[in-house]
């Protein structure tokens, strides 16, 4: 929550207002106007109000102040299109020759007026304000030298008042005038849908009234007329403000002389608890200086002549100021942190507990063994499903049993295979031998080989119309590594040579 004070510094008078902003609230919380005579000074007076409007609260987070209309000059600039993004820069130079002091010794703010001119060359209507850096400096140290503090913004004319929009809706229907009715001066500033197209010092104000009511008409209708000499639409309702809004018989006179409809500037929409009843009737007053107080919040639609080298900056006292409340802050934010950690662990605590307790039923079900840890867990798994990594293929083939059995048989021995049937790792040789001796021979070296078991003669037979001997040999494929557990096949043939030769008649 922010405490933003505006102050309007008069000839006569100085009027403050306080706001206090939060989240989309804004409130009007002090108003307060001293004379400028009574207090002793200026610099007293602005004293006396700024402790009157915060109730001797300090002086809040930032100040706008303004510079009066009469020390300083207006003018809208036409920029071609292309200058639009270096309207800052081209300024200067267009400045030089229209204001009747060195532009290196003012300081100057702007606004680019919505729409294009028709005029080649000149697309860009540019509003300046411009003031020379001397005055608006001498405003500030005055300012500081009451208040200790310095000014974030410096407004110009009634250009302030323009930041009411959001809170007098009243000012951004058409084309409307305000005229900020001071002592000796009054401000005067035309919006179009509540954007300032138009602003005029005229040299007259409540003083002299009411004889000079006429001339001060006069000098209303001229302003007008400039206004519309540029191409501007005329006013249809013009609204006073400022010290001068409630002198008796303006607004009928105004209203006759000008034949504009004259009313007093509304009350602005904001939220005023504790603002006394008779300020309250009299907010028009008030006007400046709350836009000026307005204007400290974001978007603020007035000028501002703290550029350049006058450019508001933040000191470190200002960091001490806020010293506390950051310190607030970041124990808000610290307890926050704390909260929030501990809030986690403890709801991972709890997950870790019911994780648990579910991994002690599933191992109980499961592995027959409760246990609360993974890695024990891990342990029991493993040991229920370890199992040897047996290679699928056999150790030998029937091409392995075909290059043994010519590897067996002697080059001297007479022997033919008539059939070889393997079925089922169960082999079944029909063979032909010189005599039944050779047949034995045979078999005894299909009992020596390892993958070679139970071999067995199971008829022997002469032949016919000769006197050769027709065997049958019967044995099985049973390597020991084909059990399980044994070990795993090796890269080469174990049962017999590719490079043999193929069984047939002995050579």
């Amino acid at each position: 929550m922010s405490t933003l004070l505006g102050i309007d510094i008069g000839t006569t008078a100085v009027k403050v207002a306080a706001l206090r902003t939060a989240y989309r609230k804004v409130q009007l919380v002090g108003l307060a106007s001293v004379e400028v005579a009574q207090a002793g000074g200026v610099s007293e007076a602005i004293q006396q109000a700024a402790k009157l409007a915060t109730g001797d609260r300090g002086l809040g987070d930032a100040l706008a102040i303004s510079l009066e209309g009469q020390r300083s000059t207006v003018k809208v600039v036409g920029l071609p299109a292309s200058a639009a993004k270096s309207v800052s820069e081209v300024l200067p130079f267009e400045l030089e020759s229209k204001l009747p002091f060195d532009i290196e010794e003012s300081v100057f703010d702007y606004r680019v007026l919505p729409g294009l001119r028709d005029t080649k060359g000149e697309e860009l209507a540019v509003l300046v304000g411009v003031a020379k850096t001397a005055d608006v400096v001498a405003r500030i140290d005055l300012v500081k030298g009451a208040l200790g503090a310095e000014p974030e913004r410096v407004g110009l004319g009634a250009f302030p008042i323009a930041n009411l929009l959001p809170y007098v809706p009243a000012i951004g229907e058409g084309v409307i005038g305000i005229v900020d009715l001071g002592t000796v001066s009054s401000d005067v500033i035309i919006l179009k849908m509540g954007e300032p197209i138009f602003a005029r010092t005229v040299a007259l104000g409540t003083k002299g009234l009411p004889g000079t009511a006429a001339k001060l008409a006069r000098e209303l209708r001229t302003t007008i007329a400039a206004h519309r000499s540029q191409g501007g639409e005329a006013p249809v309702r013009l609204f006073l403000a400022g010290g001068g809004a409630y002198v008796s018989g303006a607004l009928a006179f105004l209203s006759s002389a000008l034949e504009l409809q004259v009313e007093v500037l509304p009350t602005p929409t904001l939220d005023a608890p504790g603002i006394a009843a008779d300020h309250i009737a009299v907010m028009a007053r008030f006007a400046k200086a709350i836009g000026l107080a307005v204007g400290l919040g974001p978007r603020p639609i007035g000028l501002n002549l703290r550029k350049g080298p006058l450019a508001f900056e933040r000191g470190f006292a200002w960091v001490k100021e806020k010293v506390p409340l950051i310190a607030g802050l970041a124990a808000v934010i610290l307890v926050s942190f704390l909260f929030s950690a501990w809030a986690q662990l403890y709801a991972k605590g709890k997950e870790k507990v019911v994780l648990e307790n579910a991994l002690a039923i599933v191992t109980k079900d499961v592995l027959n063994d409760e246990t609360r840890e993974a890695a024990r867990a891990n342990e029991l798994l493993a040991a229920q499903t370890a199992t040897t990594d047996e290679d699928p293929l056999p150790h030998a083939d029937s091409f392995d049993v075909m290059v043994k059995l010519s590897e067996l048989i002697p080059p001297s021995m007479t022997h033919d295979i008539r059939e070889l049937d393997i079925q089922k790792g169960h082999v079944v040789v029909n063979g032909v031998v010189g005599s039944i001796p050779d047949a034995q021979a045979i078999k005894a070296s299909v009992a020596a080989e390892r993958c070679f078991a139970d071999p067995k003669i199971t008829r022997t037979t002469a032949e016919v119309g000769g006197t050769s001997q027709v065997y049958v040999l019967e044995f099985d494929i049973k390597c020991p590594e084909d059990t399980k557990g044994g070990a795993k096949k090796p890269t080469t043939t174990t049962a017999a040579s590719s490079s043999a030769a193929p069984a047939g008649t002995g050579k």
